[in-house]
């Protein structure tokens, strides 16, 4: 796994963080996401997705932003069904997970500036269907 990345589990909630680091390619966010796939890192009960970068930089053509979307719609067995909040404060790179947002389909993204905030979105939807 490269070392712009890292992931962290919460068992309790089922939520899965991914925080990212320094200037961010297409290339490292597909690669660290395949990488835990076919290393079979990403537990079978995840509920959701908290993906932090507030300590990155989006680094690619505003163009390539629909290569994210179109990886995540090839994994519904990972995304599928799920909310993903990005967590980004970047002036900058906020205009990237909005882009994402537009292009959803088969799961949920949801732009946010706090942890707080984004865990509270991602439980809320896994109370929904625990109901």
């Amino acid at each position: 796994m490269n070392n712009s990345s890292r992931f962290e589990f919460n068992p309790r909630t089922g939520i899965l963080f991914k925080y990212y680091y320094g200037p961010i390619s297409v290339e490292a966010i597909r690669d660290s996401w395949t990488v835990a796939i076919k290393q079979q890192l990403l537990p079978e009960n995840i509920r959701g997705f908290v993906l932090d970068y507030r300590e990155a930089h989006f680094d690619f053509h505003i163009k390539e932003h629909i290569a994210i979307v179109e990886f995540y719609r090839g994994h519904p067995e990972i995304f599928g069904n799920k909310r993903v909040a990005i967590i980004c404060e970047n002036p900058e790179d906020i205009v990237y997970p909005i882009l994402f947002q537009t292009h959803d389909n088969g799961y949920e993204s949801m732009i946010f500036s706090t942890m707080e905030a984004a865990i509270a979105w991602v439980a809320d939807f896994e109370m929904e269907w625990q109901a």
